[in-house]
């Protein structure tokens, strides 16, 4: 018998390829972010919208849950002795672990990274940085701290600076590969939701992107509930699948806050909630399976410990043995209340697959995603075979692709 409730290894990463034209993917957005396209796929039929007509598709007492965060000022830029320039692209903190904390250290953190010519960066060698703030002389040193795990070592003279702070001042955005520019002034406003507020992805939440104070404002006049929850985006939402058998695909994990009150809500909600984007889909259904850990093993978990949800756990269980979305949600509030916890750390790698059973989500609200990548896998969660009609759609009516692209409202 298969360790798995459904077939998840023949699943085929080349059954998941459609063909997106270059011209096709935005390089920037739309001047007024909410007059993107909206795709509204419902129950099979489709129908060509604009971003504003969102409040008049939404399934009446919905709750749209929302990822607050913020995009960092993430690649820095260091130059040798030599003149050679050595690029750093912050991934995960290290040291401290948990992304709100490493914001706020003001001395020295350590953090995974992506490094460019990492093989002229010498062991030992420690890079400078010396920038005026406030005219003040701050000296920033970089250090590779371990060679094989890409881990740098950032520090700083100055104990009123946060890491945020700095970053600020000393960062730049780093837009998607596949954008071919350089970031602009323009970019920091245009590549950040219009409700960030939680300092730490180092990519965006696209879906969010059009929504503009005026379309949220719309929603509410609708009865259209929100809530807000917090993943760190890390850069793993763009590495492609190297294996043709997806579940050999190494997930990649990304942080995520939950508090006391996202429970509440989407307890409230339950078989009612639209995730705006595949981050906010990714938190919540990982909340249903937190809640069936907390119900199997309730002593394996400690309140100043983060939890963990893994890529396939969700595959490992036999439907008739779960608990229902309020069982396993009642499992957390408990959890909640036992230890006056108001918000709670963890990581989550799961792995949205065909065949997938959604708990908490009755639909999404995404852009268009590369092929052959796990976001693709996702819709396809979601959608089954009609994801091709969805994309087949959008490349016929000339929508615009990925992270500065069109937006798509999927209603199975």
């Amino acid at each position: 018998m298969s360790k798995y409730s459904i077939d998840i290894t023949s699943i085929r990463l080349s059954d998941y390829h459609y063909d997106l034209p270059e011209e096709k993917i935005a390089q920037k957005p739309l001047e007024k972010r909410d007059q993107s396209k909206l795709l509204v796929y419902q129950s099979g039929e489709i129908k060509h919208q604009i971003f504003t007509d969102l409040p008049d598709h939404l399934p009446k007492g919905s709750l749209l849950v929302f990822n607050d965060t913020k995009v960092i000022r993430a690649r820095l830029y260091f130059r040798r002795e030599t003149g050679a320039l050595i690029e750093i692209l912050l991934l995960n903190p290290e040291s401290p672990r948990e992304v709100h904390q490493a914001m706020q250290v003001t001395d020295s953190c350590v953090w995974s990274c992506m490094i460019g010519r990492k093989k002229k960066w010498k062991d030992g060698e420690i890079l400078q940085r010396v920038i005026e703030v406030k005219g003040k002389s701050i000296a920033i040193q970089a250090e590779l701290v371990d060679r094989e795990n890409n881990q740098v070592k950032l520090s700083w003279n100055n104990l009123q600076l946060t890491l945020a702070q700095l970053l600020e001042i000393l960062g730049e955005l780093p837009l998607p590969p596949y954008i071919s520019r350089e970031a602009t002034v323009k970019d920091d406003e245009q590549y950040q939701t219009v409700y960030a507020r939680q300092d730490g992805a180092v990519a965006a939440p696209t879906a969010g992107l059009h929504f503009t104070e005026k379309v949220l404002q719309d929603l509410e006049n609708k009865g259209i509930s929100k809530e807000y929850v917090t993943l760190h985006v890390s850069a793993g939402t763009f590495l492609p699948v190297k294996h043709d058998q997806v579940i050999d695909h190494d997930m990649h994990s990304e942080q995520l806050i939950i508090s006391r009150e996202n429970i509440q809500r989407l307890k409230e909600f339950a078989g009612n909630t639209i995730p705006v984007g595949t981050t906010s889909m990714r938190v919540i259904e990982s909340l249903y399976w937190l809640g069936v850990k907390l119900i199997q093993e309730p002593k394996a978990f400690q309140p100043d410990a983060p939890f963990k949800i893994e890529k396939l756990f969700p595959y490992q269980h036999q439907k008739d043995s779960l608990p229902t979305v309020n069982e396993a949600l009642e499992a957390i509030e408990a959890f909640f209340s036992i230890h006056n916890l108001q918000i709670w750390t963890g990581e989550t790698e799961i792995f949205i697959m065909p065949g997938y059973e959604f708990r908490m989500s009755r639909g999404i609200i995404t852009n268009y995603h590369m092929p052959e990548t796990t976001l693709i896998l996702l819709v396809a969660a979601l959608l089954g075979e009609d994801w091709r009609k969805v994309y087949q759609a959008a490349l016929d009516h000339d929508y615009r692709f990925l992270s500065f692209g069109d937006s798509s409202l999927l209603l199975p």
